[in-house]
């Protein structure tokens, strides 16, 4: 038994709608049912999540429309979007040895081995790294992904999204996961180029421009409740065509699930439509030294979350 799997949809009319898809591949249009009052959209269903989600139990024997009849979009249009830095220790290991290689620093081997022990102080004593994300920048999960022309380095980071289903404001972490609804996959593309400020060194990252684009994130396909899901125990796989590039488990994160919600909830009200991305697992382009190209279709699967496939075109 799959359980319950939540999308939005459009007909062959282009006619745009909140379903239920059902354990046989059916899609149950949930717009004229009653599990809401007003329009049903997914955000509507996580403003109520607790009364809504055994309504949704009790729609699962109705007829529907086959699923390949049928154009999946994201699942949610969400609110606030919280994005997760460094959070994987081989990931961050990875990378850092990639972007000093780059510069012609020093050693790789040193490099790896100061950052992994600074990644182990952090998941002891440390806090989660924060910053915020755009709704504008996510996409569906089978939909194209333009490589702008401001970058060369177009990378993938294929990652857990937790989505909130009860408002959280400085939660504690015990209790974190009571306010998420429901998880889904992003795929959080970056230009690598634009990380960091060659014009101005001493700033930092510029995560605005460098993980904002319109489609760099592309969500879905469904939002799975989190009754249904392990979150610390997750297979995150990404292909680039027929090679595996990510194949990593949640067990690798610095700082699990409750611990990203309750550090996001110290400084922002979460709301019921919100992400909280947790991170990128090791295996992305800079490690690789393969970033995408134009042609190259990326395939993303999260255990018992679906999966997703994206082509990527040049800007034209």
């Amino acid at each position: 038994m799959v359980g319950i799997r939540l999308g939005t949809f459009s007909d062959g009319d282009g006619r745009r709608f909140t379903g239920l898809v059902t354990d046989g591949d059916t899609v149950v249009d949930l717009t004229d049912t009653d599990v809401v009052s007003g329009p049903v959209t997914a955000r509507a269903l996580l403003a109520d999540w607790d009364r809504v989600l055994p309504r949704l139990d009790a729609l699962t024997d109705r007829p529907g429309t086959p699923l390949d009849q049928l154009a999946v979009h994201a699942p949610l249009e969400p609110g606030q979007i919280l994005q997760s830095g460094a959070n994987y220790r081989t990931h961050v290991v990875d990378l850092a040895a990639a972007h000093h290689a780059e510069r012609g620093t020093r050693p790789d081997a040193e490099i790896r081995a100061e950052v992994a022990e600074m990644m182990d102080r952090r998941a002891a004593d440390g806090t989660p790294y924060l910053f915020v994300g755009l709704p504008s920048a996510v996409t569906g999960p089978y939909d194209d992904v333009v490589i702008p022309s401001w970058t060369t380095q177009f990378d993938w980071e294929l990652e857990l999204a937790a989505v909130i289903g009860r408002e959280a404001f400085r939660v504690d972490r015990e209790h974190a996961l009571d306010h998420v609804a429901g998880y889904t996959i992003a795929n959080d593309l970056t230009a690598r180029d634009q990380v960091f400020r060659r014009d101005m060194p001493e700033i930092g990252t510029d995560w605005f421009r460098a993980k904002n684009g319109p489609g760099f994130t592309p969500l879905g396909p469904w939002l799975v409740p989190a009754r249904d899901v392990d979150p610390s125990d997750l297979r995150i796989t990404l292909r680039l065509d027929v090679s595996v590039m990510q194949d990593e488990t949640t067990k690798d994160m610095l700082f699990d699930v409750a611990a990203l919600v309750a550090a996001a909830s110290e400084i922002t009200p979460l709301r019921p439509g919100d992400l909280v991305l947790t991170g990128s697992p090791a295996g992305n382009g800079m490690a690789h030294g393969r970033l995408l190209r134009d042609g190259d279709v990326m395939h993303g699967t999260i255990t018992g979350l679906g999966a997703q496939q994206t082509r990527v075109v040049a800007e034209r």
